[in-house]
């Protein structure tokens, strides 16, 4: 004897019995909270037919989950007329990228390339335990070379002076970490830089401030590239590093000639 056949149902047609599954229960929970509404206010099918517009005996099928193809915007006016607004909302997407993805994008970018490098990478170190808010963004330590590189990731420039500022206290809050960490042969030497999306608002910043950038960046980008992607000395000033739109690799700035 054959066995029976398999029937095998579309995705598409999946979707649809399930769609109507889930519109049945929706339209019979909401008709009953419309009724449960009308009572606790003493309103008759009549009287919130009028304020709504329509015919005491489509009320009638709503309140009883028999009602079929009303529009929405019926719902959300008996939802007005009883103060009881209608709210309708996928839930939340499971592929919805996070709010900060295109920093965190950069984050891995800059931790997967230390760890190849031979770093230790840290997400978002709290550079003062007793304050957690206070944190860099992905600092790499090597303790076979005895160093530690405070990398801050920027996906877009905001307030300069505040970011300044914010990475000399973290470069400061982290020489105790690299004190602990060197032990009785002393602090582990500590390297800062800034890497930042290769975006157009970006560098348009970078070139109307081309001094403040070169004050405050004065080592070598190529260096500091080499230093972060195949673990090479770390320059003796901080730097600056472009990473691509997409946060896949790493590349130097190129400075103006002077000027």
């Amino acid at each position: 004897m054959s066995a029976s056949p398999t029937w095998r149902v579309s995705s598409a047609l999946r979707a649809r019995i399930v769609g109507a599954q889930k519109a049945a229960a929706s339209v019979a929970r909401l008709g009953a909270d419309v009724k449960a509404s009308r009572r606790r206010r003493r309103d008759t099918q009549a009287v919130l037919a009028r304020r709504v517009g329509i015919s005491r005996a489509r009320v009638a099928d709503i309140e009883s989950g028999s009602a079929t193809g009303v529009p929405l915007e019926v719902w959300f006016a008996l939802g007005e007329a009883q103060g009881r607004p209608l709210r309708v909302e996928y839930v939340r997407d499971r592929m919805e990228e996070p709010a900060d993805a295109g920093h965190l994008a950069i984050q891995e970018l800059v931790l997967r390339l230390g760890r190849a490098a031979g770093y230790e990478g840290r997400f978002e170190l709290a550079t003062r335990p007793q304050d957690p808010s206070r944190s860099s963004d992905a600092p790499l330590i090597d303790r076979h070379r005895r160093r530690m590189v405070l990398v801050e990731c920027w996906n877009s420039f905001g307030d300069l002076g505040a970011a300044a500022r914010s990475s000399d206290r973290k470069l400061a809050e982290a020489a105790g970490l690299a004190a602990v960490l060197g032990g009785d042969a002393g602090p582990f030497r500590i390297g800062a830089c800034w890497l930042a999306r290769d975006t157009l608002r970006n560098r348009h910043l970078l070139a109307r401030y081309e001094h403040i950038f070169q004050s405050r960046f004065p080592g070598s980008s190529a260096a500091w590239v080499k230093a972060l992607t195949v673990g090479a000395p770390l320059p003796n000033e901080p730097g600056l590093v472009w990473c691509d739109v997409a946060a896949t690799r790493l590349f130097a700035r190129r400075r103006r000639a002077s000027r």
